[in-house]
């Protein structure tokens, strides 16, 4: 029921589905680009519409109640980006000791413009082992879902930019607000 509802709240905002889920067990997702409160929700819906169970790493403020509890629900882990922590050795954790366990995190780390994307993701997807899916929102051509499932080679910067490439001509809601570093929209 939850899978046809979602189907026809993303068609009737003119949203189309595309790309295929991975039949993997444990993957990690990286959603870009990120420049509005609504990517949540179109990304929320796109699971929906699949069945997925994803994780979402989303800044700790906003884990208040009752917000808190409908954000878990939907698979929220609160981090707090302003503290160094161990979020990437707590994130391989939980790909070692789950049978079945998909990461969502934007690598841009904030609805803002930012210079360098956080790598973080590389660091869990090296250390658990695991490819990353690459995920989008595409507002100007209205395209939600995900592309090529990759397995990083452990050289960050090839890695990254394999990756930016791939999101240079993914539109974002904000593109004031969308950076790759050298691949600017």
């Amino acid at each position: 029921m939850i899978r046809k509802i979602s189907e026809y709240i993303l068609k009737i905002w003119g949203w189309t589905i595309v790309g295929k889920i991975p039949v993997e067990k444990k993957y990690i997702i990286i959603v870009a680009p990120h420049t509005s409160n609504w990517d949540y929700v179109v990304g929320q819906l796109f699971y929906f519409c699949h069945g997925m169970k994803a994780k979402v790493m989303i800044k700790k403020e906003l884990f208040y109640f009752p917000l808190g509890i409908l954000l878990r629900s939907f698979g929220g882990i609160p981090v707090d980006r302003h503290h160094k922590t161990d979020i990437v050795d707590q994130m391989i954790r939980q790909f070692e000791i789950n049978d079945s366990f998909v990461l969502t995190i934007t690598p841009e780390g904030t609805r803002n413009k930012v210079r360098e994307w956080k790598t973080g993701f590389h660091r869990i997807a090296i250390g658990a082992n695991v490819p990353v899916l690459l995920g989008f929102f595409d507002y100007k051509r209205k395209l939600v879902g995900t592309d090529e499932l990759i397995y990083m080679s452990g050289n960050l910067d090839a890695d990254m930019k394999r990756i930016k490439e791939f999101y240079r001509n993914i539109h974002p809601k904000f593109p004031e607000n969308f950076s790759v570093g050298d691949i600017d929209h």
